[in-house]
Formats: structure tokens, C-alpha cells, sequence
């Protein structure tokens, strides 16, 4: 029996397939399309996701870096202490040490004279071992890496390049001071000459690993890198501060072990700052994340829209032949042979559509990764992503398969007889209350056939093109709903941490601001509003390094409070929710929070809290939207708070809210007045600065207009849909056309009718896919706001959505004017004869 079902379905396919194939190429293409882009866009939201992963382990990235050498902090008189970096290299668990140092180096004028762009000490780094070039390793952009054996060749990152004005092949002469000759005021001047100099050639640009995806308080760092050649011969003499890569064998508890041992190794009173490969890595997947949700969700789309759109057209192909299959079953043919009768075709037309949307997929690989990760990205190219590939064929093949098979089902002859029975015997509910209403008659039978599906020759497909349109509609209104809040966020820094208006920070926050000359300034201030001063430090919070603020309790000015509450007594302590989770509390349990310098203390957490991203100046971890630790000034070292021993103290950064309504242009020039009055040498002067952007904020730009393209690109596809579908329905009911146009219809209420039918298809969208688009863009804004640590606010546009509505609806109108021609063209003479 079922040898004989595929022979005949075989010679039916090949008899018919001269005319048919025009349907099967049409499903075909639909499928391998929209399929493959569906695909595409979802593996290249994977490759993205997973891009700043697969960057870190090509960079050979380091388990975390701390501070080893700092002028005048340790045992030695250089900034490099090579016995320090050797008891560190010889812990438990330690398979590698490598180190970079500050170098003394000072690119000079033709005249000799230092170039003012890089008089300050250490803007040169100095490989001791490898670092940047075998480990965190740096990603050439320009040019070729520095020879680390030859101390005349060095590369730089694209900011030291423009500051000082340098291209790749250019010979710099570079001074060499010692490190007393930094400490003299002259220094930086044609009065401190260099001990010696040297020559060396620019031989590339690079970019940092860990500067990929920056923050504000990152960027504008340059970098210039010398060669270990170079750099071991000046260690001596001329390093300020040198910085060590710690390589880890073990897993993160094993980090965190090895974290603490660093610590109990460095010397009593020195400034602790630890900064983690964790944290970069996790920087650049937050920044790329929004790109990678957005194409992801945008490669779902697409694969509704094919299943829909596909279905439809699978629907129509079989549609074609149900009498055939009539003549067929009046002739003898069984059931099954009826139903498999014009199957085999569609069949194979989505097994063949399913493999072209694979190889669709695969050209597509090489957009992505997409963010800040690709120019850096070490794979770039095709790629095969066997999950989404695999995946996504097998839901085209069966979901698709299994949908024609039902069609088919359903076009049986036996059942098409019963439903057109069933629906001559049915007067349509839907028209007849249209009716009732008073409508005209172009109206009511453009209701009854945006509502009615119809029976046999004159059926159409109206519940998928409805279903299509709510579909459309909502996800349009949700998409701009997720993007005005993302709009909302981007400009409203409260809701990111910065829950003030400026600071003042010494020394780019590792100065002192004098207190007492600070406090009468702002509170004379007619501007302020509220004021708090704050201090920095890495503290050991469990065991684990965390970045802190201290703040007295009870402040007016802090981070954003997100749940429990603030600070209000000595025992408390607010962290960000990811410090929260990698510690396994919550809000109410206890931890021991210990600052190397007085015993450790049992704090309760009282609250997390949106932390903003702004740090002191000794280098490490800072403080991001969920990392960090808000803490009692009385947890903060002695030696954090002031580590150049200023002799006027005070916070190291002053939060500064204004009052409402207050000019910030004359706020702005009255705190630059403070800023003046409490600078001084040994603070490195006071700056009034604005909101510092966490690297999601940053590259949050980068995410541009997709919102509105992928929204654009559901519309397009929405409005083909229900062209198609307005089409089909013309052409299927020609024959209800045709009698209207006998009863009188003239071509004007022809086209009306028609232009109903699209109108009332969209307004059905319109009053259920607004609210659902409202709800689902509220919630997966939440979501994501919460998932990024950021306060929660969703913001509705109205305007956009009632645009959105109206709009919709015009254009439901526009997309009939086509169909509606048709309608009004019937001939009525030969539709009706050959009925």
C-alpha cells in the first residue's frame, strides 16, 4: 500500500511539476531566506555573547594584576621591588609572574625640551618579562609588535599616537630620568635634562586587552610600551611603579586563595590594588550584550515570520490542487493517495528550502561577532555553529513538515465537502453584525471576509494574517518600548549610579581635598543642594577583593539604593548585586570585611545598591553598576585614604548634588572656583568633573538604531504578509467579487470593500498587539536593567505608540489600494461562466 501511496504521488509530482513549479520555488526561497537569516542572526548573537571569552583566552590573559612597587611604599628605592615579585612568583598554586613597570621616559622636542604631552613619569610602560607580548598579550591594529629583544623599537595604543601626534616608522627621542630627578619641581621642564636618552622606532599601534570595552573612567589612559631589552637596564635607576600578572593553576576558589596570600606578602601600610581578568571579561560581555539580544531577537522574528509566511504560502500551493484530488477520489483513488497527492512536492520543497537556509546561515557567519570585540576578534570568518545550525534545520524540516501535512489533511476532499457544508448552513456572525450596526455594504462584507475564513475555492487564510498582525504589532510596540528605555537609561545617569551632579576629585582621586577649606566653600554655595565626601580602597570583603567607597552613614549624597536601604550606623555595609551573588548572601546576613590595617570587622548588609563607576587613583578594581561596596569611612585604611601623605586631608572626591532648578552653567563655573581654592601641590590639584559612563553606557552607542531597523524589518515583513494575504483573498473569492458586482458594487465600493477587509485585519492588531507589546516591552526592559544592575525605570512613548497605531492603520489602507484595483477589475462575465 504504501509503495503504491509514493508511486503515485511520485507520477502526480512529475506530471505536474512543469506548472507547479513556480509555487515550489517560492517556498523554497522563502524558507532558505527568512530561515537562514533566522538562523544567522541567532548564531551570530552566540558568536557575539561569546566573543569576549574566546578574546581573552587568544590574549593569554593573566588571573589578576597587583600593585608591587610603588615609589617611596616599599622596601626599595625604585619602583620595583624584584624580591617582592619573586616571593610572589614562588606561592602555592602561582605557575606565572609577569610584570610591567613604569617607566621613566619622556619623549623630547627637536629642541631637546620635553614634550609637555608626556611630561608626566610613567606614562611609559615597561615590559620586565613578557608582559604584552606573551602575556595579556596586546592586539596590533597598525603596523607589526615591538621585537621585545631590541631596547629601540616600541609600540603605543591609538590615544598616545594622536597625543603626540606620531605615525608608524617614526623615530622618537626619548629622555631617561631617574627617579629623584621626578621628584624635583623643575621636572617636566628644560631645567631637569634627562640622565640620558635614547632613540627609538614607533614599529606599531595596539590596543590593550583589558581597554577593549572601557569605561569613562579608563578611557584617556595612553599607552606606550618598550621592550623588556629596554626596560630591564633602566629598573634600577628610573621606574615609579611596576604592576605584576599573577597566573593562577586552579580554578576561582584557587584565585581567590592566591588573592589573599599576595596580600599577606606585601608590605604592612602599602595600597593594595588588585584588578581580575574576571572583570574585564565581564566588562566586555555586558558591552557587547545589547548588540547580541537585539540580533538575537531579531533572528527570532525572522524565523516566526518564516514559519508564518512559509505556512501560508504551503497553504496556497496545496489550495491549488484540492480539485484534482476531488477528480482523484471520484476516480478510486484511497484517502491516503488524496492526501499525500501534491505533498511530496512541498516536501521536498522544504527539504530543500531547509538546506539552502543553512548554507544562507553560514555566508551570513562572517558579520558577526558585532561590538566592541570584532575588530580584535581572533577567529574572524565563517564560522559553524552546529546548535543553531542543527537545530534550526530540524525545526524548518519537522514544524513545517508537519504543517503542510495537516493542510493537506485538511484539503482532503471528505473533509473540504463536510466544512463546506457545515458552512453553507452558517450564516457569518461577523457580517451579520456588521449589518446590524447600520454599516454600508462594503463594509459589512469587507468584515465578513477579514473575519470569515470561508470553505472550499473561496477560503482564505484570515486567521494567520489577524495572527500575523498582533504578532507584528506587538513585538514592534515592545521593540520601541525596550529601545525608549534604553533611550531613558543612556540619559539619566541616576538610574546608572551617578546619582549626583559633579564631583570634585584630587588627583583624579588619590588626592586630598583640604575639608577644611572645602566644607564653608559648599556650604556657602547657592547651587549645592547636598554634599558628601568619599574615600576609596580595596577592601576583603569574605575573602574576596571588592572595590569600595567609604561614606560617612547617614550621608546625603550616594549611590542609588535598589533594595533594603542605606547606610545609617558603623556595622553596615550596602554592596552591588553581583558582589552580592559571587559573596552568596543576601540582603540582611553578615560579613567580614578586612582593609589589611586593623582587624577585621563582622559587617551587616543592609542593602545593594546601583553602584556608579568612579574610582580613586591607585589603580585595581574601581567601582562599577553591580560590583562594589559601599562601607563606614572608619573601614577605609589609613593608608588609602591618603597614600602621598598629604599634609591637609580630607575626602578624596566630593559628591556634589545641585538644586533644583539650578543653572548649571553658573554652578559649573562656582564649583570650578572651589575646585581652584583647594588645589595645591600636593593634592595634584582639584577638577570638577561630570558623569563618568560605565562601558555599558559607552557602548550602548553602538547599539544605534537597531531597535528601530529591527522594528522596521517586522513591519516590512508584516506588511508583505497581509499584501500576500489581501491578494489571495482576491483571487480566491473573484467569484463573491464578481455577484457583488452584478448586485450593483461599483468599482470604487469594490475596492472599499477590500480596504475594510485590511483595515479591520490591523485594527484587530492595533487593540491587542499595543497592550501586549506594552506589557512585553515593560517586562523584558526590567528584566534587563536588573540584568545589568541598573535601576529598573521602563519608559512607555506613548506618542511613538499612538503613532505606531495610526499609522498601522493608514497603511493597512495603502497595502489594499493593489488588491483593491484587482477587486474592482474582475470580469464578472467570465468568473461567473467558468463557476
Amino acid at each position: 500500500m504504501t509503495s503504491s501511496v509514493l508511486r503515485t504521488a511520485w507520477y502526480r509530482f512529475t506530471a505536474t511539476f512543469g506548472r507547479q513549479w513556480g509555487g515550489y520555488l517560492t517556498v523554497l526561497l522563502l524558507i532558505g531566506l527568512l530561515g537562514g537569516l533566522a538562523m544567522g542572526s541567532v548564531a551570530g548573537a552566540r558568536r557575539t555573547l561569546a566573543s569576549p571569552a574566546v578574546y581573552a583566552a587568544s590574549a593569554n590573559l593573566v588571573s589578576f594584576g597587583v600593585g608591587t612597587g610603588l615609589l617611596g611604599q616599599t622596601n626599595s628605592t625604585s619602583g620595583y621591588d624584584p624580591r617582592l615579585v619573586d616571593t610572589i612568583a614562588h606561592l602555592p598554586h602561582v605557575s606565572h609572574v609577569t610584570t610591567i613597570t613604569g617607566l621613566n621616559l619622556v619623549a623630547l622636542n627637536k629642541d631637546g625640551s620635553p614634550n609637555k604631552s608626556d611630561a608626566n613619569p610613567g606614562n611609559g610602560s615597561g615590559s620586565v618579562d613578557g608582559a604584552y607580548f606573551h602575556w595579556d598579550k596586546v592586539t596590533v591594529l597598525q603596523g607589526r609588535m615591538a621585537d621585545p629583544g631590541s631596547a629601540h623599537e616600541f609600540v603605543v595604543n591609538s590615544l598616545a599616537a594622536q597625543g603626540l601626534g606620531l605615525h608608524v616608522g617614526q623615530v622618537v627621542r626619548f629622555g631617561i630620568y631617574t627617579d629623584a630627578q621626578t621628584q624635583l619641581s623643575g621636572f617636566g621642564t628644560a631645567s631637569v635634562p634627562p640622565q640620558r636618552t635614547i632613540d627609538a622606532k614607533l614599529v606599531g599601534v595596539v590596543i590593550d586587552p583589558t581597554t577593549v570595552a572601557q569605561d569613562d573612567v579608563d578611557s584617556g589612559t595612553t599607552l606606550q610600551i618598550f621592550t623588556p631589552a629596554l626596560t630591564r637596564q633602566l629598573l634600577s635607576c628610573c621606574v615609579n611603579y611596576s604592576f605584576t600578572g599573577v597566573t593562577v593553576k586552579g580554578d576561582t576558589a584557587e584565585v581567590s586563595a592566591v588573592e589573599r596570600e599576595v596580600r599577606g606578602v606585601l608590605p604592612r601600610g602599602a595600597p593594595v590594588a588588585i584588578s581580575t581578568t574576571a572583570d574585564s571579561e565581564a566588562k566586555a560581555s555586558r558591552a557587547v550584550k545589547p548588540e547580541a539580544i537585539a540580533i538575537g531577537v531579531f533572528g527570532g522574528i525572522a524565523g516566526l515570520v518564516a514559519l508564518i509566511v512559509a505556512s501560508q504560502v504551503i497553504g496556497r500551493q496545496l489550495r491549488l490542487g484540492a480539485e484534482e484530488r476531488s477528480t482523484m477520489r471520484a476516480l478510486g483513488a484511497d484517502p491516503v493517495e488524496a492526501v499525500v497527492d501534491g505533498l511530496l512536492g512541498v516536501v521536498l520543497s522544504i527539504v530543500a528550502g531547509s538546506l539552502v537556509a543553512l548554507a544562507v546561515a553560514v555566508a551570513l557567519s562572517p558579520i558577526a561577532p558585532i561590538g566592541v570585540i570584532r575588530p580584535v576578534y581572533p577567529h574572524p570568518g565563517v564560522a559553524w555553529d552546529w546548535t543553531v545550525l542543527g537545530l534550526g534545520f530540524v525545526v524548518l524540516l519537522v514544524v513545517l513538515s508537519a504543517i503542510a501535512t495537516v493542510m493537506a489533511y485538511r484539503q482532503a476532499p471528505l473533509r473540504l465537502e463536510r466544512r463546506r457544508a457545515r458552512t453553507a448552513r452558517t450564516e457569518s456572525t461577523s457580517a451579520g453584525l456588521a449589518a446590524s450596526w447600520g454599516l454600508p455594504a462594503p463594509a459589512v462584507e469587507g468584515v465578513r471576509f477579514a473575519l470569515d475564513p470561508g470553505a472550499g475555492r473561496t477560503s482564505a487564510p484570515v486567521r494567520s494574517a489577524i495572527f500575523g498582525t498582533v504578532l507584528a504589532l506587538s513585538v514592534v510596540v515592545a521593540t520601541v518600548t525596550f529601545g525608549a528605555s534604553l533611550n531613558s537609561l543612556v540619559s539619566h545617569p541616576n538610574l546608572y549610579g551617578w546619582n549626583w551632579d559633579y564631583v570634585l576629585a584630587a588627583g583624579g582621586g588619590s588626592g586630598d581635598i583640604p575639608a577644611q577649606t572645602a566644607a564653608p566653600l559648599l556650604a556657602q554655595d547657592r547651587s549645592v543642594g547636598s554634599w558628601s565626601g568619599i574615600y576609596f580602597a580595596q577592601l576583603q570583603i569574605d575573602g574576596q577583593s571588592v572595590p569600595a567607597l567609604g561614606a560617612a552613614p547617614g550621608t546625603a549624597v550616594g549611590p542609588p539604593i535598589l533594595s533594603g536601604h542605606g547606610l545609617d550606623g558603623p556595622q553596615q555595609i550596602v554592596l552591588g548585586a553581583v558582589t552580592l551573588g559571587q559573596l552568596g548572601k543576601k540582603v540582611g546576613d553578615t560579613v567580614i570585611v578586612s582593609n589589611g590595617a586593623t582587624a577585621p570587622t563582622r559587617v551587616r548588609v543592609v542593602g545593594t545598591a546601583t553602584m556608579p563607576t568612579i574610582a580613586g587613583g591607585a589603580g585595581g578594581q574601581h567601582l562599577e553598576m553591580g560590583s562594589g561596596a559601599v562601607v563606614p569611612t572608619a573601614l577605609i585604611p589609613p593608608s588609602a585614604r591618603n597614600p602621598f601623605a598629604d599634609p591637609m586631608t580630607g575626602p578624596q572626591v566630593i559628591l556634589v548634588r545641585l538644586k533644583d532648578g539650578a543653572n548649571h552653567q553658573a554652578a559649573l563655573r562656582s564649583l570650578q572656583r572651589i575646585a581652584d581654592s583647594t588645589s595645591n601641590p600636593s593634592n595634584f590639584g582639584v577638577a570638577v568633573v561630570s558623569v563618568l559612563r560605565p562601558a555599558e553606557i559607552v557602548n550602548y552607542r553602538s547599539l544605534g538604531t537597531t531597535p528601530v531597523v529591527l522594528g522596521l524589518s517586522l513591519a516590512a515583513g508584516a506588511v508583505a504578509a497581509l499584501m500576500l494575504t489581501l491578494v489571495a483573498s482576491v483571487r480566491r473569492r473573484r467569484r463573491d467579487l464578481a455577484v457583488f458586482k452584478t448586485l450593483g458594487f461599483t468599482r470604487r465600493q469594490l475596492a472599499a470593500t477590500v480596504a475594510w477587509q485590511s483595515s479591520v485585519s490591523v485594527f484587530i492588531g492595533v487593540v491587542a498587539g499595543v497592550p501586549l507589546g506594552v506589557i512585553a516591552g515593560r517586562q523584558l526592559w526590567n528584566v534587563f536593567a536588573t540584568e545589568i544592575n541598573a535601576v529598573p525605570a521602563p519608559t512607555v512613548p506613548a506618542g511613538w505608540i499612538v503613532a505606531i497605531s495610526v499609522g498601522a492603520l493608514v497603511l493597512a489602507n495603502v497595502v489594499a489600494s493593489v488588491p483593491g484595483r484587482i477587486a474592482a477589475r474582475t470580469p464578472t462575465a467570465l468568473v461567473l461562466r467558468a463557476d
